[in-house]
């Protein structure tokens, strides 16, 4: 859709309620899961993090060998 078309209201109606969902977001899926389902998005989150970080390592080691 061209922007020409989109009137002013209706931008600040999008930009209103983009803000208002992402900040009740988070919060509200976290309220919606069991101790169990929080601990296991932390676990999984975690993993993922020291991943990154294992394999950005061996990618620099890699680098400076030569």
């Amino acid at each position: 859709m061209k922007r020409e078309l989109i009137s002013d209201v209706m931008r600040e109606m999008g930009k209103k309620g983009g803000k208002a969902g992402g900040k009740k977001g988070g919060k509200a899926r976290m309220a919606a899961l069991t101790p169990e389902q929080r601990k296991e998005l932390a676990r999984k989150a975690i993993q993922t993090r020291w991943s990154k970080a294992k394999r950005k390592r061996k990618k620099l080691t890699k680098a400076n060998r030569w």
